[in-house]
């Protein structure tokens, strides 16, 4: 190769030619010498390479030659590149041996000056070779690469070697279409359609791009619908877009024309030309990234495309894309992406466009959150060195990694380099100085932050609380105190940081927290254990501990409490007695209880001494009291004895009442009971009482003797048998001890053992009932959770009480006491509310009187509760829903329990007067924790309704009847009636059962039969007879309204119609919805509700508004107003009030969800009272209408100055009972007669005959309000044309004497004439305006 001598530019190009001989190339004939003319070419190189193409066509040899040419005018190589681009190949050269195809000629290279050097670049798709890309070689800032990758600018020359080189085979996937119909088999690759198209088409690709340098093979690889896209693959290496567009023309001029190739469609896509790097390779969230596409090949046209996102990447305030073209000749596209996230991961996809060329490259990235572990809370005690340590969970060198705190107080540390390269340590060191006792416990929150070489950060708080060691101080002085009395032990800290605090008893017993209290003091804490009635289980000593994580401060003290009786457990002996004067009674108290106490007897102000006697357990101290002179009768004496222990604390026992009588008046004298006077009536304690005494320890209990005749007799017993009594005792002890929650699984397994024992004894005594009833009231408050085991004692205990034989016992006990039921009820419910199950989800206990099922609500618990419950004996079952949804809102691990009873209904009935019972359940459903929300339930009876009426769901409000309890079916309705069923729903929890109602009939008796009847047949009726009223004044209208006051008569009358039409309508809804006995839609009841009490409401307005227009008409006869004035005010009262009224009441009321009743879509009564809202209105209108209906009547029989008077108007009672009988409908008095029904208890004459006019008042208005009108009459006959007829009317209404009242001459009838605008004048002469009448007469 030779260089060029005074060359200010060279270029080279490579002609690729095939022939069988020996190259003989004419330039001339190629390059036009117009444009080489003074230049020469400064060498000539043999060919550097040659290839062989295998084809159909006989054997050719390809060769490749370089060619040199140089130039001084840089000027003349864009022309030549345009002349060469011009050329239309092949290119036949003569030779006299072969004949030669040239078949391209392309630019590989050129050199231009730059400053003092040569620089010398490739075009696209060339390339230096390695071995010439040397650093010292390569253009600066332009194809720079270590050695031995290829570039594509060398500063002059290589001295050897070839020029550019073609870049390695690129495989173009292209695509082009064919303006045919498309054919099913070009989808089958085995039809001969396929293979004729392939085959044609690969002939003519071959032949087009046989002349891109380095082509080696061109394969179809299918076809699919568009027209016919053939899409096809070309192996070959990269080609300028110029070539390839000759190439694509060859390749039409090749192809039958019948395929009718369209040349715009050619697309080819390359993806192995672009370089894709990311910065950096590892990418943390919060990174800032750099995307980096570069391309030989000189376009800007470059996009962006994020595939997860299924769209293409805009500049934002994230995302930032520069695309430049470096020397005219490498495409350089950097995508940044600030700040990345999660949601920036997935695939990119670069694509740079260039004429028919898509040079596209992909590359997935994923963004790792920077995640870092530590400690999140540490507790450090003060003086104490601790360590934080935070490390990242990948192993990547961080650019800088620091740590900040925050807080009330400061205590700083010391960073320290950890041998792994992940992790950081912070050594931190806390004096008392920095942790001073009030500030022990604030916590500080230390944050290690890394952050990486690109911007990321990840940070870890840690919160150390630092706490000091507390200093306890309990109460200094030594707490001595007896039996019965309060003692209080305080325990207080210096610090306020803690994570328990409590008691313990010597022997390591945990104290419940029932007894003692712990508040945070602004220096401190505090904590005071508080025992109101003290007992010696709690003599010992108590332990207060503070426990902070793993350390504990512990402060003691010694608490003696010395024997005394306490006042309940001293029994005496008389509670009551009768001393005769001059006579004796041997007083006595008795303990179980065999202590050194010093017990004196205190009568007024004198005590005397008692002497002390042991009889077992029981120890008493007796005194023998005689009535002197000294006393006056009657006297009554209060007498007390007082036991005083060691430390000279006293306790004194309930009065033993003397009542001292002259002796004569004794006639009842026992040896036990005493003496008595007729009538008189004592108590005495059952174990000092004549009643049999049973092994086990004293009855408990009162007895109530009563003096009659000369004998005393058991009025009322109230005696609890022994084993009873001293399980009443223990409950007692057991609720003041200080391990009662420890005690009590105990006393559970006893008081069922002993109840079912002493069964019959129960039944004989009411007491002892009520005993066991106040020993589970006292138990179910001891706050402690129960377990199975407990609830099955809890329920056989209840069984042996509910049990049919004791019923009797339950009637007689609540003859005595009232409340016992609503007490068990509540004991149970209390009991089943601590129920919790060790294992497993389910609960089941079942017993004769009493049934139990419950659930453990599991996290992700899918099943819905149902339970079902039958009694076989009492033939009674039950059922309980929730649904799921409900369920969902409950805590996890809450147990939801029923308990149902099938004799409780009995007792209870027993006891609550006044109420209609149905033989039924009473079920009583609870949950452990409290419920914030409104909780649906669902409940199923079997209705045994011996009593009939409506069933009522019920359920028992222990709130009721002073606390008392009684039954309530407030958020309870009924859902479905069956014949042997009623469903209930409830919003809330507690016992429920039914009802039946009086104050509705039966859904099934005949009465509720006979009012559904008349109410359908009357609405049917109604509703026509209103749609007839409309269409009569529709066609009457301008007949009859031609002065003022008829025409506001009618637009009343036409309104009070079609108001009572549309509720009429609303009213059959309403009852449609009520009649199926599903849950009512709420929504549509809601509107159905709203419009019923609209349209009622503008009944009576509009026929207010008729009232108030007679009295108007009536009292100010010389006032005037327009029609206009008169229509907005009838407007305004007729449904501007009513609307105002039913929007008020649905705002007030709905938005707590009380605005209808549950039962039925009316306007609610027993929650908001919202039904007043159409009473009162209703009531107000009926009394102003009625009073209107008076002052009309007064002025019709008032005659006007001048009216002679007429013998006729004898005879204005009777048509003043007419005008009331058409006015009582219009005005409103037809629901005078249903203000009754609302009562309860109502009798069944007022519902019918409420029913009936309610029912017919749409046929009323027909009536009275439209059809009797006798202009409306004429009206109608003069439009049927009945001449005759309208004409015998008028003659019989002149003529007639049965009806002179309504005469001209009548003072009734010109009072009318001028109330109802009737303006014709009588057609005699002026003088006998008296005698003579006109025949048509004009009424309202």
């Amino acid at each position: 190769m030779k260089s060029p001598r005074r060359t200010t530019l060279c270029f080279m190009i490579i002609v690729i030619y095939s022939s069988q001989a020996t190259l003989n190339l004419n330039l001339e004939s190629i390059v036009h010498p117009s444009i080489l003319r003074g230049h020469e070419p400064a060498g000539e190189e043999p060919p550097r390479h040659k290839r062989a193409v295998a084809s159909s066509s006989p054997a050719v040899d390809e060769h490749t030659v370089d060619i040199e040419i140089s130039f001084e005018n840089a000027s003349f190589l864009e022309p030549i590149k345009a002349h060469l681009n011009s050329l239309s190949f092949p290119i036949q050269v003569n030779s006299t041996d072969q004949v030669i195809n040239i078949l391209s000629i392309e630019v590989t290279t050129v050199c231009r000056p730059a400053g003092n050097e040569i620089w010398c670049s490739c075009e696209t798709g060339y390339r230096w070779p390695q071995e010439s890309c040397l650093p010292h070689l390569t253009c600066q800032d332009h194809g720079g690469s270590p050695a031995g990758n290829h570039c594509s600018c060398l500063k002059g020359l290589p001295p050897k070697g070839p020029f550019c080189q073609l870049r390695g085979d690129v495989t173009l996937r292209m695509s082009v279409r064919l303006n045919v119909g498309f054919q099913e088999d070009l989808r089958n690759s085995s039809s001969a359609l396929y293979r004729s198209y392939k085959t044609d088409l690969e002939m003519a690709f071959w032949k087009g791009y046989r002349i891109l340098p380095g082509f080696k093979m061109v394969t179809v690889t299918g076809f699919r619908p568009g027209s016919v896209v053939v899409t096809y693959e070309v192996t070959t290496t990269t080609s300028s877009p110029e070539l390839m567009r000759k190439a694509n023309e060859q390749v039409l001029q090749n192809l039958n024309q019948t395929y009718k190739m369209d040349y715009n469609s050619f697309q080819a896509v390359t993806s192995n030309e672009t370089k894709f790097s990311v910065i950096p390779e590892i990418i943390f969230e919060g990174d800032t990234v750099s995307l980096v596409c570069e391309n030989e090949v000189p376009s800007s046209n470059v996009s962006w495309y994020h595939v997860e996102r299924r769209s293409d990447v805009q500049n934002s305030s994230r995302f930032w894309i520069y695309t430049s073209v470096l020397n005219n000749m490498t495409s350089l596209s950097r995508f940044t992406i600030y700040n990345i996230t999660q949601g920036d991961a997935g695939e990119y996809i670069c694509k740079l466009t260039l004429d028919i060329f898509e040079y596209e490259a992909r590359k997935k990235i994923n963004v790792t959150p920077i995640r870092i572990s530590a400690n999140e809370e540490m507790q450090v005690m003060c003086n104490s060195p601790v360590s934080l340590n935070c490390c990242s969970d990948i192993h990547v060198n961080w650019s800088k990694i620091e740590w900040k705190q925050e807080g009330k107080i400061s205590i700083p540390g010391n960073s320290e380099t950890d041998t792994d390269p992940r992790c950081s340590k912070y050594t931190l060191h806390a004096n008392e100085v920095q942790c001073l006792s009030g500030s022990a416990g604030t916590p500080v929150v230390y944050t290690c932050e890394f952050t990486s070489a690109h911007g990321a950060r990840g940070s870890k708080n840690i919160q150390v609380t630092f706490t000091s060691v507390a200093n306890l101080i309990i109460t200094p002085d030594p707490i001595s105190v007896s039996e019965g009395q309060s003692l209080s032990i305080k325990c207080t800290s210096d610090v306020n940081s803690y994570d328990e605090v409590y008691w313990n008893t010597s022997a390591g017993i945990k104290i419940h927290k029932r007894f003692y209290t712990t508040r945070r003091c602004p220096n401190g804490t505090e904590s005071v254990l508080t025992v109101k009635t003290a007992t010696r289980e709690w003599n010992g000593t108590y332990y207060c501990i503070f426990r902070y994580k793993n350390s504990y401060r512990v402060a003691t003290k010694d608490v003696t409490v010395h024997p005394l009786p306490l006042e309940s457990n001293i029994m005496v002996d008389p509670l009551e007695a009768v001393v005769p004067l001059r006579g004796s009674r041997h007083l006595k108290c008795c303990i179980e209880d065999d202590e050194d106490y010093k017990v004196t007897f205190q009568m007024d102000s004198w005590f005397f001494p008692a002497a002390k006697e042991v009889n077992g357990k029981q120890v008493c101290y007796k005194y023998d009291f005689t009535a002197n002179s000294v006393f006056q009768c009657p006297k009554h004496v209060d007498v007390f004895c007082h036991f005083t222990n060691a430390v000279n604390n006293s306790v004194r026992s309930t009065s033993m009442k003397l009542n001292l009588v002259p002796e004569m008046t004794i006639m009842c004298q026992d040896p036990v009971i005493g003496v008595g006077e007729p009538g008189r009536v004592i108590q005495k304690l059952c174990q000092f009482s004549d009643i049999p005494s049973s092994p086990g320890g004293p009855a408990g209990g009162i007895i109530t003797y009563e003096c009659v005749g000369s004998q005393w007799k058991v009025k009322r017993n109230n005696c609890i048998s022994a084993p009873i009594n001293s399980l009443l005792q223990l409950a007692k002890a057991l609720i003041k001890s200080p391990t009662q929650d420890k005690k009590l699984a105990t006393y559970l397994k006893d008081l069922s053992i002993s109840t079912g024992k002493v069964e019959n004894e129960v039944s004989s005594f009411p007491g002892s009932l009520g005993a066991i009833i106040n020993i589970l009231d006292l138990l179910s408050t001891v706050p402690t959770q129960v377990n199975s085991e407990m609830m099955t004692h809890v329920l056989s205990t209840v069984n042996v009480i509910l049990d049919k034989p004791i019923l009797s016992t339950w009637k007689v006990l609540q003859q005595q006491q009232t409340n016992q039921s609503s007490q068990l009820l509540d004991s149970v419910e209390r009991f089943s509310r601590a129920l919790q199950s060790e294992d497993g989800t389910s609960l089941c206990i079942s017993q004769t009187n009493v049934q139990m099922k419950g659930m453990v609500i599991r996290s992700g618990h899918p099943k819905s509760y149902k339970q079902s419950f039958v009694f076989a004996d009492s033939d009674l079952w039950g059922n309980v829903a929730i649904d799921n949804f409900q369920l969902e809102n409950l805590q996890t691990d809450s147990s939801i329990v029923t308990v149902a009873f099938p004799t409780l209904k009995t007792i209870i009935a027993q006891e609550v007067q006044g109420e209609n019972f149905t033989n039924s359940l009473v079920m009583t459903t609870t949950v452990t924790h409290n419920i914030t929300m409104p909780f649906s339930i669902s409940m199923t009876f079997k209705n045994n309704n011996p009593l009939g009426g409506l069933p009522q769901c019920v359920f028992w409000n222990f709130n009721l009847a002073n606390h008392t309890g009684g039954w309530d079916n407030s958020g309870c309705y009924v859902k479905e009636v069956n014949e042997d069923s009623v469903s209930c729903s409830c919003d809330h929890l507690t016992s429920f059962s039914i009802l039946m109602s009086p104050d509705s009939p039966d859904p099934g008796s005949l009465l509720k039969i006979l009012l559904d009847i008349i109410s359908y047949i009357g609405l049917c009726f109604s509703i026509l007879s209103l749609a007839a009223c409309l269409v009569v004044e529709a066609v009457v209208w301008k007949s009859v309204t031609k002065n003022r006051t008829s025409y506001m008569r009618h637009t009343c009358i036409v309104n009070i119609a079609a108001s009572l039409l549309v509720a009429d309508i609303w009213f059959i809804v309403a009852a449609a919805i009520d009649d199926h006995h599903y849950i009512l839609n709420e929504t549509a009841c809601v509107a159905t509700t709203f419009f019923i009490h609209f349209f009622y409401l503008s009944v009576f307005f509009w026929m207010l508004t008729l009232g108030l227009m007679l009295f108007y008409r009536l009292v100010f006869i010389l006032h005037d107003t327009s029609r206009s004035t008169q229509k907005a005010i009838a407007f305004s009262l007729g449904y501007g009030c009513p609307l105002v009224i039913s929007v008020i009441t649905v705002g007030a009321t709905q938005p707590q969800e009380v605005y209808t009743r549950k039962n039925a879509c009316w306007l609610n009564w027993e929650d908001t009272k919202a039904l007043l809202a159409f009473i009162i209105p209703a009531l107000i209108i009926v009394v102003v209408n009625v009073t209107i209906t008076v002052v009309v009547i007064t002025k019709i029989l008032r005659p006007s100055i001048g009216d002679k008077p007429s013998k006729q108007e004898k005879s204005s009672l009777f048509q003043i009972s007419k005008s009331i009988g058409v006015l009582t409908p219009l005005l409103g008095l037809t629901w005078g007669f249903g203000l009754a029904t609302v009562f309860p208890g109502s009798n069944a004459v007022f519902h019918i005959v409420f029913t009936l006019l309610n029912a017919f008042q749409g046929l009323f208005i027909l009536l009275f309000g439209c059809l009797w009108d006798q202009k409306v009459q004429e009206a109608l006959l003069n439009k049927f044309s009945l001449s005759r007829w309208s004409s015998q009317l008028s003659k019989s209404t002149s003529l007639g004497s049965s009806t002179p009242v309504f005469s001209m001459s009548s003072p009734i009838s010109r009072r009318f004439n001028n109330l109802f605008g009737k303006t014709a004048a009588p057609k005699g002469p002026p003088g006998n305006d008296g005698n003579l009448v006109s025949g048509g007469t004009s009424t309202v």
